[in-house]
């Protein structure tokens, strides 16, 4: 095991009503004018950003509303966000909804007290200074409720590009899994899927002796398998929500991650396809990550192999490890496809002739990449090809 330092502040508050406090917790920490983020008309329709609203004037603490966030978030709102903060002098902001809109209120945290373009921390400056962020959760998939991290998509060049920092780590996170009943089958799918490789990027790793984070992520990822299909099955079903809300937080707090070198690359070549097709992240995942898998597989045949026994349920083949590992890989594309996932380009909606393009985009241009296996152009080519015939 690795040395590491492991920081997580966020306050979660879990459970059913639980939105109805919100200006409690704003007060508390330390926020006088907040700024509402949110995505389309749900959240209004739904009753949730009254319900944030009268939570807040109940407190004393006035605010002013910014909705329209998409899915693969894009520079333009935020912008607009940060010009809105500061004419109102805004200095606490709240996202009411999923990843989107909390990754965009991370980037308008980032812009109003920067001087220069916020996306200078989307390609490689570091964070020095953001406004508190809180969040309301609506969907359980990207884990950025208790997270560092923030990914948004430029506009121009339809660039998809990622920062992080402790300083982004929302105060507190409301966490309602009531809030999640009403998703449709296939947001719900893609957010499992995003929970899932949130795990799987930590648990491909060089570093051995980290039998408690393998356990920790095989925990996560059995849940899912679980109870994802109980969700898909009967949408209203609470605990069956709460336990995958959960297990999102837990995913990508890096809880199940410390200790050990991690690999990003599944999550850095989906970038590419959403950035590109706008399609749902979780979707691109599953196209991309058994792929990955498929191809990185033999670096280490007993980690995969560890994988489908452990998660998936497959016997040991000692005679032929290899066989066991590709079992696995298969099993977890089964798995995918059975919750309503796209397994390749054409169900996906991308075309095999674009890889050039989601390779050069890519950017690492004659070098390497990766924590688990080291990718170069060709190998980055062949994982896109693979996903783009992937089938059962």
């Amino acid at each position: 095991m690795l040395n590491f330092n492991f920081y997580s502040p966020t306050e979660f508050v879990f459970g059913k009503g639980r939105a109805a406090e919100a200006g409690h917790f704003v007060k508390k920490y330390g926020g006088t004018k907040v700024l509402i983020h949110f995505g389309g008309g749900s959240a209004v329709r739904s009753g949730l950003i009254d319900t944030v609203k009268k939570s807040l004037g109940e407190a004393g603490i006035p605010c002013c509303e910014l909705g329209g966030v998409k899915p693969n978030p894009r520079d333009t709102l935020v912008y607009k966000g940060i010009e809105l903060c500061r004419a109102e002098g805004v200095d606490f902001i709240l996202a009411v909804g999923g990843g989107s809109v909390i990754d965009s209120s991370k980037a308008i945290a980032i812009g109003v007290p920067y001087d220069g373009d916020f996306w200078d921390m989307y390609s490689g400056k570091p964070v020095e200074k953001a406004l508190p962020v809180a969040t309301v959760l609506t969907i359980a998939a990207a884990g950025s409720e208790g997270s560092g991290d923030s990914v948004i998509t430029k506009e121009d060049g339809m660039l998809k590009r990622g920062t992080g920092s402790d300083l982004l780590r929302p105060r507190f996170s409301i966490m309602d899994p009531s809030l999640t009943q009403t998703l449709p089958a296939y947001q719900t799918a893609c957010g499992a899927t995003d929970i899932m490789a949130h795990v799987f990027e930590r648990y491909f790793t060089n570093t051995t002796e980290v039998e408690i984070t393998d356990r920790l992520c095989e925990a996560v990822l059995l849940t899912m398998v679980k109870e994802t299909p109980r969700v898909i099955a009967d949408p209203d079903n609470y605990e069956a929500r709460a336990n995958i809300m959960w297990a999102g937080t837990v995913a990508h707090t890096n809880l199940c991650g410390v200790g050990r070198e991690q690999d990003w690359n599944s999550h850095g070549l989906e970038h590419e396809l959403s950035g590109l097709y706008d399609v749902a992240h979780g979707a691109g995942l599953a196209v991309i990550m058994p792929a990955w898998m498929e191809y990185v597989h033999d670096h280490n045949v007993m980690r995969f192999c560890q994988m489908a026994t452990r998660v998936f349920g497959c016997q040991m083949n000692f005679e032929d490890p290899e066989a066991t590992a590709l079992e696995g890989i298969h099993r977890f594309r089964v798995f995918l496809k059975s919750i309503g996932m796209p397994i390749n380009f054409d169900e996906l909606g991308a075309k095999e002739e674009d890889i050039p393009t989601l390779v050069e985009k890519f950017g690492i241009g004659d070098g390497t990449t990766g924590g688990f296996m080291k990718l170069n152009k060709d190998d980055i080519t062949k994982i896109y090809k693979l996903a783009a015939h992937a089938s059962l």
